[in-house]
């Protein structure tokens, strides 16, 4: 365990390197938020209706807020390419010839990572919500917070052993990108990301769509902060998602023995 707590500390300082980066990137991130505020807008304007499936103009614009902290914690920039890419060239032989878990490593180098973007976001985050509070009309009690820390680390452990997952089919698949283009772009409107699962209600798959893994990355996270989400049906939609992390986890070890086993060490 120590070994992978010095994994961690030297990828955090790493990180930090760039800090100046992280900052400006971060800051460039929130400028979409104009947009959507004023197309959302627009979509109430022309409705002529105070809620859509149950969502007001401020609960949007809220949501869309939230789902910008969910993203920070599920979102796994680089992990499935770069693993991809050191099983295609042979460089992830460095991993096996060391006395450490390949998932062990890559779990402590990305809590670095999001360490390090976290710190450095803080700021451009705190101004960010600080002049959007008013869309906020309601704030979880301190349980509900509770539960949505615990959601937001749910998020984490299941967008980091997808990617991983993702990233080891590179064993049996010479060339990923398009395939992870291709799920990238359907976990992205999945999760909930661009609009809340909520209004694709008039489709008869929104059920569906709560209990797939792609709906803890982004949608459960913000509503649970939004109370969207009753006390009845927390526990049941924790427990389904509790379920996709094992699941997950499970898969990704499944998929790392069998794949090593196929795996030849080719390459530089």
């Amino acid at each position: 365990m120590n070994k992978y707590f010095n994994i961690a500390r030297l990828s955090l300082k790493e990180r930090l390197t760039y800090r100046g980066d992280f900052l400006f990137s971060s800051f460039l991130r929130f400028l979409p938020m104009i947009t959507s505020i004023l197309l959302w807008k627009s979509v109430y304007s022309s409705s002529e209706q105070e809620s859509l499936s149950g969502f007001s103009f401020k609960q949007v614009i809220a949501y869309l807020l939230l789902v910008n902290i969910s993203r920070m914690f599920s979102s796994m920039p680089g992990l499935a390419t770069n693993l991809a890419r050191d099983v295609r060239e042979g460089s992830i032989k460095k991993y096996l010839l060391q006395p450490i878990d390949l998932i062990g490593y890559l779990m402590s180098y990305r809590i670095a990572h999001k360490a390090a973007y976290i710190s450095t976001s803080l700021v451009p985050y705190m101004i960010l919500f600080g002049s959007c509070a008013s869309f906020f009309d309601t704030f979880p009690t301190p349980v509900g917070c509770a539960y949505f820390i615990l959601s937001l680390m749910l998020a984490f452990v299941i967008g980091f052993y997808f990617e991983v997952c993702l990233g080891m089919l590179s064993f049996w698949i010479l060339e990923v990108t398009s395939l992870l283009y291709v799920v990238t772009t359907l976990s992205f409107f999945l999760s909930g990301h661009l609009i809340p699962l909520d209004l694709l209600d008039t489709t008869g798959w929104l059920d569906v769509l709560k209990n797939l893994p792609f709906a803890y990355l982004a949608y459960f996270p913000a509503a649970v902060f939004l109370q969207k989400i009753t006390d009845e049906e927390l526990f049941f939609r924790f427990f389904v998602g509790v379920l996709w992390a094992l699941f997950f986890f499970l898969l990704s070890k499944v998929i790392l023995y069998f794949g090593l086993r196929k795996y030849s060490a080719y390459g530089a």
